[in-house]
């Protein structure tokens, strides 16, 4: 039977855009790109062409992202009765998260506020509604993790070499076979000990033929643990926004077309939500384009946006 994520069962009125506004994703999306970088110049993923950091991260994660590592965070992390580990605001965690830089990314070296707020101003920029701007900004912050995180569990952000496979990085479904013809470095794929347990290691795995979408675990890591979050804080930001916080790093899901046979038909136009997002979290990654001058007159826009969609004051991470 397929599992059941009681974070969403459980979760408070959501809002969901009709389908009569389901937005077209262009191919063309030269308008959004701050640089002159060619398409097949993004997500370069191979073991020679990498950087070892990143080889070595995606190669961690397929070894330790496995079923019960993924309960045993979900267990960490819990927000149910109330738990939580700190109550901060949003800038607050800004300020946590000021020197943290994406180990599993070969496209950024800029620490991850500027490259929320480059995706942020990408989106609003194009004259996407605010909550999808405000999605953006907010999109990566399950990095937060990092402050209660260890090494070993692959959470550790403050050593410049840290291990973070459980913070960032492409996900996929634990839980059954992993695909190998649409995730980076299908060569690491028999490095987990879920691929060679007769429970996880099929084609459907733990999983009902199409349970849908909400029903899938993926690995752990700041995408599932923000959406969490703010659930728990009771945001009005709507389902699609959500959804592209949960599932953006799931490349092989949205970009590759993998676990078809997973889904439900309508988990198709939610998708399309999260592949819009990702043209702007991609092709907004520059260097070049630092916003560090610009903070200061862009945070009251921003805060606005926060206080609309119920994530003003002390939130629980």
């Amino acid at each position: 039977m397929a599992p059941v994520n009681e974070d969403t069962a459980a979760a408070p009125c959501i809002t969901i855009i009709p389908q009569n506004n389901l937005p077209t994703v262009p191919g063309n999306y030269n308008d959004i790109k701050t640089n002159d970088k060619a398409d097949e110049d993004f997500r370069i993923y191979s073991v020679t062409d990498s950087p070892k950091r990143v080889v070595e991260h995606y190669r961690d994660m397929r070894l330790f992202q496995t079923v019960d590592f993924y309960r045993k965070m979900e267990q960490k992390y819990d927000f149910s009765n109330g738990n939580y580990r700190r109550l901060m605001t949003i800038e607050e965690a800004f300020a946590e998260l000021e020197n943290y830089v994406d180990s599993s990314d070969p496209d950024l070296e800029l620490p991850n506020l500027l490259h929320l707020l480059q995706t942020a101003e990408g989106i609003r920029r194009a004259g996407h509604p605010d909550w999808l701007q405000l999605t953006g900004l907010l999109h990566d912050m399950g990095k937060i993790m990092f402050l209660w995180g260890t090494g070993e569990d692959g959470q550790d952000g403050y050593s410049p070499d840290g291990k973070q496979w459980a913070l960032g990085g492409d996900t996929f479904v634990v839980g059954c076979q992993i695909p190998t013809d649409s995730i980076i470095f299908p060569e690491f794929n028999l490095l987990n000990p879920d691929m060679h347990n007769e429970k996880y290691n099929t084609l459907y795995g733990m999983y009902e033929p199409n349970c849908g979408l909400d029903n899938l675990c993926f690995a752990w890591g700041h995408d599932e643990y923000m959406y969490r979050m703010l659930v728990a804080n009771d945001t009005t930001i709507p389902r699609a926004g959500l959804d592209m916080i949960r599932y953006h790093s799931a490349y092989c899901l949205h970009d590759k077309g993998a676990y078809k046979h997973l889904l439900k038909p309508e988990d198709e136009e939610r998708l399309e939500w999260v592949r819009l997002f990702n043209k702007f979290d991609l092709y907004t990654k520059d260097g070049s384009n630092d916003l560090r001058t610009s903070i200061d007159e862009l945070l009251p826009y921003y805060r606005g946006l926060l206080e609309k969609y119920n994530l003003g004051g002390k939130l629980k991470w």
